[in-house]
């Protein structure tokens, strides 16, 4: 519909719609003239692993040094290899719903079962502790946490936190958790990485993170993973029969990313949460849906229920008829739910919240 010259009203992105700040590529840039331009250790370059250890050590409490870092080609690929690993078949990996969209497709390609516990509204789509604990089986080798969330923006808070780590240690399991927009926080909210709430948590706590979201730098396609050794140590033989080493160049912004003043991620937190103010209030004024207000991220989680139609056909719909492209739920697995990115400037989000409020006042019930 672009390439036709239709003027789209995304509300799709998974990125930021921000410029990778200069700092970042000027070290980048400095790095090729440097002649960082040949092969590196395929685990990542040494100075970056160390500045993500200290990264961990120094912001979220945790006690990993270099040797406990691998480098990979964007959090997505720390997650993947991390199923290719880790399980063997027939292993079940515990996955709250809604979820990211790879998490249950990257365990079944590692030959892993996933086990899909649906969370509420109501609990602000966060899963309980005692819905964890009624998931675990004798065959459970990992659960995925999610936190700020994608696609819903939810954030456990640090007592929900420690109670899930209370379940995980008594039931000698593994969790890793996705905090790749773990800066992206609004109202107060708090970030408490798991493995910080104590020893023997810590041990069994896998950590995936990467420089897409905080620092506006999804195409450089850097993410990191942290983990006991041996974890380390058998995902670099992966990667080294698979992938080799991330852009080593790229590495170089990345240090700078880390290392630099921390005022540009606060520049584009404080943007996205003018925008979610916004959009919140207007998609919550719309009759027919309804969203908690995200505390992380920049996503807003919708209900479509109460108009009756799945959620694919109304976004196909919404697209066609209006303009405006969102994500349907299903994809998410929960139907019946969109979700809606505000990684678009506030001009666009206006019009397209216009657009959505008019298609829905002249929505007519789904055809059976």
């Amino acid at each position: 519909m672009q390439a036709e010259g239709i003027d789209v009203c995304s509300f799709s992105a998974g990125e930021p719609d921000f410029e990778t700040p200069d700092h970042i590529k000027e070290a980048a840039k400095r790095a090729l003239d440097d002649g960082k331009t040949r092969y590196g250790s395929a685990a990542g370059e040494w100075p970056l692993r160390e500045a993500i250890a200290q990264k961990l050590q120094q912001e979220n409490g945790l006690d990993y040094q270099a040797e406990n870092i691998i480098v990979t080609n964007g959090g997505k690929h720390s997650l993947y290899e991390l199923m290719m690993v880790s399980l063997n078949p027939g292993d079940e990996v515990i996955i709250p719903a809604p979820y990211w969209v790879s998490y249950p497709e990257m365990v079944k390609l590692a030959g892993g079962v996933p086990v899909i516990v649906q969370t509420t509204a109501a609990n602000g789509y966060k899963l309980t502790p005692e819905q964890l604990q009624q998931a675990i089986t004798p065959k459970t080798k990992l659960f995925v946490l999610n936190s700020p969330s994608n696609p819903t923006g939810s954030v456990y808070t640090p007592t929900e936190i420690r109670r899930l780590a209370a379940v995980v240690v008594a039931a000698d399991i593994y969790v890793v958790s996705d905090e790749i927009y773990e800066k992206i926080l609004y109202g107060g909210a708090q970030h408490l990485s798991i493995g910080a709430v104590g020893p023997e948590i810590f041990k069994r706590t896998i950590i995936s993170n990467g420089f897409a979201k905080a620092y506006a730098m999804t195409g450089w396609r850097i993410g990191y993973l942290a983990a006991p050794q041996p974890v380390i140590a058998a995902m670099n033989v992966l990667q080294s029969q698979s992938t080799s080493n991330v852009c080593t160049f790229a590495q170089y912004g990345a240090i700078a990313a880390l290392q630099a003043p921390q005022t540009c991620v606060e520049d584009m937190r404080t943007a996205f949460q003018k925008r979610r103010d916004y959009i919140f209030d207007r998609v919550n004024a719309i009759a027919g849906l309804n969203a908690p207000k995200p505390d992380g991220a920049f996503y807003l989680y919708a209900s479509i229920q109460d108009l009756g139609w799945p959620s694919v056909e109304f976004c196909r719909a919404l697209l066609e008829k209006k303009y405006v492209a969102a994500i349907p739920g299903q994809a998410f697995g929960k139907d019946g739910t969109i979700r809606i990115s505000y990684a678009n400037s506030l001009e666009a989000i206006q019009i397209g919240m216009d657009r959505l409020e008019a298609f829905v006042q002249n929505l007519c019930p789904y055809p059976d």
